[in-house]
C-alpha cells in the first residue's frame, strides 16, 4: 500500500467535497473519466468573517452541480459575489455562465470571449472580495489562457490543470506550449520557495501538501518525456503517434489521444530549440 507522503506533492487523500483550507472549500463535480480523474473541483473561496465568496471554476454545464455549489456557500452564511475561471476548458468553464445567471454575478477570465461584465484578468492583478486577497499568476502552456491563483493567505495556490492532484497535465498543442509551460511551472517554484507556498487546490484530484515537491516532480517528468521523445525521433519514430506508441507504451491507451497532444507540443519545442 502506498503512503500518499511517499507520493509527488504528498496528496491529501480522497478528493471530497469540503474544507481543504481555512478559506477553500471544495465541490467535487459528478464529472468522472479518464481526463478529469475524480471530477472537476469547484473552488468557494471566502474569509472566515466574511459572508461574501468567490467562486473559481463552476465545472460542467449540470445545474444540480451549480445549484449545490451554491448551497454549499449559502449553508456557510456566504453569498457568491464573484466567478473566476482559470481557463476556458468545458470541465471548468462550461457552467459560469449558468452559474453567473443563478448567482448573478460576474465572471473573469482572461480570455474575452468567457468574460461576464466588463473586467477582465491578467498576470499580477489582485482579486479582492470581502477581505479576501487572490493574486493572479499567469500560467501559459496548458492552455494559452491558463490562470493559476495564489491564495497568500493560506499559503496556497489554485492551480487548475496545470499541476494536478494525481499524475501529470496535458499541453494541449497547438494552444497549449511546451516552452511557456516550463515558465509557468519555474513561476510556480518560484512561489513556493519565496512566497512560502506549500499547499495545491487542483483543479482536478486530491489537494497536494507539498506544493514544491509536486512542481519539482513536474519539472523532472518533463525533462525526462523531452528526452525520450528526442531519442524516439533518433530512433526513427517520425510522427506524434509513432512517438506516443514508443514512448508511452506503459500508458493506458484510451489516453493517448490526450499524449499526443503532449508529444506535438514536445516536438514543437524541439524544433525551436535547434535539437530537432
Amino acid at each position: 500500500m502506498t503512503d500518499g507522503h511517499t507520493l509527488p506533492g504528498q496528496p491529501r487523500g480522497e478528493v471530497l467535497t469540503g474544507p481543504a483550507t481555512a478559506r477553500a472549500v471544495n465541490v467535487l463535480a459528478p464529472n468522472p473519466s479518464a481526463m478529469t480523474l475524480d471530477g472537476t473541483n469547484t473552488w468557494i473561496l471566502s474569509e472566515p468573517d466574511s459572508d461574501l465568496a468567490v467562486v473559481v471554476d463552476p465545472g460542467p454545464l449540470d445545474d444540480g452541480h451549480l445549484r449545490h455549489v451554491i448551497g454549499t456557500a449559502e449553508q456557510a452564511g456566504k453569498r457568491v459575489a464573484l466567478t473566476l475561471l482559470t481557463h476556458g476548458h468545458p470541465d471548468h468553464a462550461e457552467g459560469a455562465a449558468r452559474f453567473a445567471e443563478l448567482t448573478a454575478t460576474k465572471v473573469r477570465a482572461l480570455d474575452p470571449a468567457l468574460r461576464l461584465g466588463d473586467e477582465g484578468l491578467a498576470a499580477g492583478d489582485v482579486v479582492t472580495v470581502g477581505g479576501l486577497e487572490l493574486r493572479v499568476v499567469p500560467a501559459p502552456g496548458h492552455t494559452a489562457d491558463s490562470l493559476c491563483f495564489h491564495l497568500p493567505a493560506d499559503r496556497a495556490v489554485l492551480t487548475g490543470d496545470t499541476v494536478l492532484g494525481r499524475g501529470t497535465t496535458v499541453v494541449a498543442h497547438p494552444d497549449g506550449r511546451l516552452g511557456d509551460y516550463l515558465d509557468t511551472l519555474r513561476r510556480l517554484r518560484s512561489l513556493t520557495v519565496d512566497d512560502g507556498v506549500h499547499t495545491v487546490l487542483p483543479g482536478h484530484g486530491p489537494v497536494l501538501e507539498d506544493a514544491q515537491g509536486a512542481v519539482e516532480y513536474y519539472l523532472a517528468h518533463r525533462a525526462h518525456r523531452l528526452a525520450q521523445v528526442e531519442t524516439a525521433v533518433e530512433d526513427g519514430h517520425r510522427t506524434p503517434s509513432e512517438v506516443v506508441a514508443h514512448v508511452y507504451a506503459d500508458v493506458d491507451r484510451s489516453l493517448w489521444p490526450a499524449a499526443e497532444l503532449s508529444v506535438r507540443a514536445q516536438l514543437e519545442y524541439l524544433k525551436e530549440h535547434g535539437i530537432l
